[in-house]
């Protein structure tokens, strides 16, 4: 199958399972969870209260209503009692307070309100200078009128909206803003504005010109990706004819172990290096993993540390979850520090369709 098509269906447990394809391979997924799980997902904007400090972290937890805590990071940090809006940042680990921010985002396809943060910006990778100016007086067009403190910031997927859908969506945005103030004034703590399911998500971030979009009630069954998906479960990530990585999360990190497998050949360390640096962000993502991650790749020369760095700086570039390469271990292993964006899809077992 040529081209991109997003298929989503409903989940076993509620919400929904949404599946980009890219020339028939699965390139990236999104699941809910189920409708009974109480974890705070993130861009959920809470109005949470300011509770104790953290002496050595740097932050301070929040209650955000309901049973649930945040953990708001920051040099500035407000006082103990004080209510405010923020927005969960990523995922938690088990036991841990989600990261939260007090610099809000309200996302859609084409453009970003920015409340707090004023100002129209253009996404840099317009740079067409027409299509710049064009973008710029829509955006004042449509934040006309509009708060002082409240900015607009204009995505690379505007290029490819019409106008007036543009418009329709700024407006939409900043009327979802008024009802998140207005919910802040009538409640005292708790959820004011709700994450945006795997469909709306989807949508906003994989629409394309020629993108096919097929919701039915079996949209991944029908593609034969549930079986696939569950795979992704097992450790095992296949490189080419024989090379593999096994990719195992523990409570501290994930490890991840490139084999040649039965290639015994002078180049097969390099070659399977080269096909897990190329793999990995793309596994990560579709196993919805996140955190400290640790490579072991299988025997290399230094000298060719710089050719492995290359191949998983490109496909790090393409991958849109935010990553940093730490560096490389005594030991000769590989480090990476990934936002925790997704829910670990071993947490999602329940919502995957075979199982």
């Amino acid at each position: 199958m040529k081209g991109r098509q997003i298929r989503i269906e409903p989940a076993a447990g509620g919400g929904v399972a949404a599946a980009l394809m890219v020339n028939g391979r699965l390139e990236d997924l999104l699941i809910d969870p189920p409708d009974d799980d109480p974890a705070p997902r993130p861009e959920a904007i809470y109005l949470a209260t300011v509770g104790r400090p953290m002496k050595g972290l740097g932050g301070v937890m929040l209650d955000l209503g309901d049973g649930g805590t945040g953990f708001l990071r920051g040099s500035r940090l407000p006082a103990p009692g004080r209510t405010l809006l923020v927005q969960v940042s990523n995922w938690a680990e088990p036991g841990k307070a989600p990261g939260v921010s007090d610099r809000l985002l309200l996302k859609g396809r084409g453009a970003i309100l920015t409340p707090g943060a004023p100002g129209h910006n253009i996404a840099r990778s317009l740079r067409d200078p027409e299509a710049r100016e064009a973008l710029s007086e829509l955006a004042h067009e449509a934040m006309a009128g509009c708060p002082d403190d409240l900015g607009l910031i204009v995505r690379t997927a505007a290029a490819d909206i019409p106008e007036d859908e543009l418009l329709n969506e700024i407006h939409a945005l900043r009327a979802t803003w008024a009802r998140v103030l207005e919910r802040a004034e009538v409640q005292a703590t708790g959820l004011v504005h709700a994450a945006p399911d795997a469909g709306d998500q989807a949508w906003r971030e994989w629409s394309e010109p020629g993108t096919d979009m097929v919701e039915a009630p079996n949209a991944l069954a029908e593609a034969d990706l549930w079986e696939e998906i569950a795979a992704l479960l097992e450790p095992p990530a296949a490189l080419g004819t024989d090379a593999f990585m096994a990719i195992e999360p523990t409570r501290a990190l994930i490890a991840v172990d490139v084999n040649t497998g039965r290639d015994m050949s002078p180049a097969a360390a390099l070659k399977a290096n080269l096909a897990a640096a190329a793999e990995l962000p793309r596994q990560l993502r579709l196993r919805g993993l996140g955190g400290q991650v640790t490579v072991d790749f299988a025997p290399l020369a230094k000298a060719d540390r710089r050719k492995i760095e290359s191949a998983l700086g490109v496909a790090l570039r393409a991958d849109g979850i935010d990553t940093t390469i730490s560096g490389w271990t005594p030991l000769g292993n590989l480090e990476l520090q990934r936002k925790r964006a997704r829910r670990p899809l071993a947490g999602l077992a329940g919502q995957i369709a075979p199982l």
